[in-house]
Order: structure tokens, then C-alpha cells, then sequence
């Protein structure tokens, strides 16, 4: 990545963060890949510019829903220091946020560690449900299951409850029912590609008093997509082994 000639506040296992003036961030994707929380030494050409696209296209997509962070895509917007080529396509210019202290997770199918808990204790981030479910059964309707934000190590699943102590009730509340509806209206839009959303983490933050959407949305860093086909019983070992969001 370019040493751009603004003040660099935070690299991320994939973005590095820049402060653009005027309270905007500038957020640049990386070609890195990251699992389970470790930077695998080898890139994947493009991967960033992909992520930006992605997430680009679901803002504009969920602006009846909820606003966001996204000022610009457009090399033309950035202050002149960081009008570096190298970064076309892999860089948004943002609103800067106070993100909320927890991960908006909302699952439409138990795998992952949601399988890993219900296999032992019959419940998902606490609550109970139905017996009998098998791995990468669809539940019957999308959950919002919401997790810590760790330093260091793993992030932690807790329960609504939890996640309300944690920010209060009122926005832990609007924050569930926008997650939930954006799970929603993205798993509708990709069924019809041949695409199912199996779960995914949506990043809320405060503009002004707004809760908004921020960071990334729907991307394979954030989301965990099987084809439609495969989820159908054609290959369930692929389902299966697909990795934790």
C-alpha cells in the first residue's frame, strides 16, 4: 500500500484508516486476508477493491433503510495529498462515527458457533431453540445475535440482554430491528442470484444523533454466502466447511 501524505490512525487485518480533515475518515482496503483473527502472508491481487465495490453497492442499496457513513468513491473527492492512483477503486471516504460497542450479527441459518453452542447446550447467545435442528438448517426466522468488540482475541457472543447493558436498551432495540431488516432485504436480493446469505455482521455507529451503517457491508470478510445449489443437498460438506464470521 502507498504511503499516503495524510495522518494514518489505524491499520486494521485488512483496512487502513487515514483522517481526511472536517471529520471524514478516509478508509483504504488492502489486498490482505485474515482468518480466525491471523494476516496470511499471502494477498489475494484485487481482494480490496472487490470489498470496496461490494460494500459501496449494499450502502446505496440499504439507503431506504438506514443512512451511512459513505461520502465518496471517487479518487476526485479525496484531499489532494491522497490522490494516489494505487488506491483507485479500494478506498471509501467517510463520515467519521461513533461505532457501537458491539457487533451486529444477524444469523438466518445455525452454523458456525451458533452450531457449535446449540450442539452442546441446545441454544444460540443463550436462548433456547427448537430441538432437532442440524447443521446449516435454516432457522425460522433471521436472529440477532450480537457479539463483544475484543482488543485482543476473539470477539465474545452474548445475548440481547448483554448487548443492552452494554449500550443501553433503546439503541441496543433499534439496532437489532435495523440489523434485521437489512439482513433481510440483502438475502432477498441475493436468493435471487442463486445466493444465500447464511449469516452476516453489520458495524452501526452514530452521525449526529443517526444511527448509520459503516465499514463494510456484505462481504465475504463480513458474511459467510453458499450457492444455492450446493446449500440444497448437491455438496453439504462444502456448506459445512465454510468459515466462522
Amino acid at each position: 500500500m502507498p504511503a499516503l501524505d495524510l495522518p494514518h490512525l489505524y491499520s486494521g487485518k485488512v483496512r487502513d484508516i487515514y483522517d481526511a480533515a472536517d471529520g471524514r475518515l478516509l478508509m483504504v482496503a488492502s489486498d490482505r486476508i485474515s482468518a480466525f483473527d491471523v494476516v496470511m502472508a499471502e494477498p489475494v491481487p484485487n481482494k480490496g477493491r472487490v470489498l470496496t465495490a461490494m460494500s459501496a453497492f449494499w450502502f446505496q442499496q440499504f439507503e431506504g433503510i438506514v443512512g451511512n457513513h459513505l461520502i465518496s468513491t471517487d479518487l476526485a473527492d479525496l484531499p489532494a495529498a491522497a490522490r494516489d492512483e494505487s488506491i483507485a477503486g479500494r478506498f471509501m471516504l467517510c463520515r467519521r462515527a461513533d461505532m457501537l460497542a458491539i457487533e451486529c450479527i444477524v444469523r438466518g441459518y445455525l452454523t458456525g458457533s451458533a452450531w457449535k453452542e446449540y450442539r452442546a447446550d441446545g441454544t444460540m447467545h443463550g436462548a433456547s431453540l427448537p430441538a432437532g435442528l442440524q447443521e446449516s438448517d435454516r432457522l425460522p426466522e433471521p436472529v440477532f445475535t450480537p457479539s463483544t468488540k475484543a482488543d485482543s482475541g476473539h470477539d465474545e457472543n452474548i445475548s440481547f440482554e448483554r448487548a443492552a447493558d452494554l449500550i443501553g436498551r433503546d439503541l441496543a432495540e433499534q439496532a437489532r430491528d435495523v440489523s434485521i431488516e437489512l439482513y433481510r432485504r440483502g438475502a432477498e436480493l441475493a436468493a435471487q442470484r442463486g445466493i444465500i446469505i447464511a449469516d452476516t455482521k453489520f458495524e452501526l455507529g452514530i452521525i449526529d444523533g443517526e444511527l448509520v451503517l459503516a465499514d463494510e457491508v456484505l462481504t465475504p470478510d463480513s458474511s459467510r454466502f453458499w450457492p444455492r445449489a450446493v446449500a440444497a443437498g448437491i455438496d453439504t460438506a462444502v456448506v459445512r466447511q465454510t468459515a466462522d464470521p
